[in-house]
Order: C-alpha cells, then sequence, then structure tokens
C-alpha cells in the first residue's frame, strides 16, 4: 500500500523539479538576450550635452512616457532606427524592425527624461541587467553634472513665456 502512494508522489515532485528547472533555464537565456544599446547611450548623452533634457523627478515616467500610439507614428515618420536610439537595451531575440527588441526607453523623441533613466535603471537592477543599470546611472549623472538642467520645466507648462523667464 505505502509504495502505490509514494510512486505518485515522488513522479509529481519529478515533474515539478523538470518544470522549476526548465523555468530558469527560459528565465537565464531571456536574461543574457538583452544587451545595452551602445548608439542609444551615446545619443543620451549628446542630448544631455545638447541640454534636450526634461530633468523630472522620480515616478513621472508613468505620464511623460510615450504612448504606443506616439512609438508608431515616431516609427512611421523615422525608422526602426532612429526608434533604437530611445531606448537603453536591445533584446537580441526579436528581429531589427519590431518594437520587442527595444527596451529601457528613456525619453519621448524629443528629450531625454531623468525619470526614464530612473524607471530604467530601476528595472535594469530588478532584472539583474548591470551594464543597462549602470549606463542608466552615468546618464543621471551626467544631468546633475549640468548645471543649467537642474529644473523641473514641467512645472512651468501652463504659464506664458514672459512668466517662465521670470521664474529661471
Amino acid at each position: 500500500m505505502k509504495s502505490g502512494i509514494f510512486k505518485p508522489a515522488f513522479v509529481s515532485f519529478a515533474a515539478v523539479g523538470v518544470l522549476l528547472c526548465s523555468i530558469g533555464d527560459a528565465f537565464a537565456q531571456s536574461r543574457g538576450s538583452i544587451k545595452l544599446n551602445a548608439d542609444a547611450f551615446a545619443f543620451a548623452k549628446q542630448l544631455i550635452n545638447e541640454e534636450h533634457v526634461i530633468a523630472d523627478g522620480k515616478g513621472a515616467w508613468t505620464a511623460h512616457r510615450p504612448s504606443a500610439d506616439e512609438e508608431n507614428e515616431f516609427i512611421r515618420l523615422h525608422n526602426f532606427g532612429e526608434y533604437a536610439k530611445w531606448h537603453l537595451g536591445i533584446d537580441e531575440r526579436y528581429g531589427a524592425n519590431t518594437k520587442r527588441r527595444y527596451k529601457f526607453p528613456y525619453g519621448d523623441f524629443k528629450n531625454a527624461h531623468r525619470c526614464g533613466l530612473l524607471a530604467a535603471r530601476s528595472r535594469a537592477r530588478q532584472y539583474g541587467y548591470t551594464e543597462i543599470e549602470n549606463a542608466a546611472a552615468a546618464l543621471e549623472r551626467e544631468i546633475k553634472n549640468q548645471p543649467r538642467i537642474n529644473t523641473d520645466s514641467h512645472r512651468f507648462r501652463n504659464l506664458c513665456p514672459i512668466c517662465v523667464n521670470l521664474w529661471r
């Protein structure tokens, strides 16, 4: 009687072990497929040096991140090569002309956003992409080192141009 109970339990335990190992292998494979987009890193540094930056606060990325429609329109007007420049990560499992290939966005197709870099850094740390995490941290330091950028321009959005100049 005991062997009749232990045999199904052992088979179930073995099946769970195999399942967990396959999930771990799939996770390890996907983790290695995302690499730093060196072109995007250089482009972001250029944007920061040219002061095309919104030095906004932590947590603002959900409001500032481009929508799917805005992304599609940008791709239609410019191409995937330009779209790639706005993403710090490239997932090599997907083709060059797919949105799924590009990960860790940091800007709105006009400016780099500090909140986007903070979000990219946080997600990269969460999933173990050290190279992308370090790149986002370096870009954030670049923003902090730019003396004229350290203002939140979104608070001036509804003011007239004369008033904005008085506050700066």
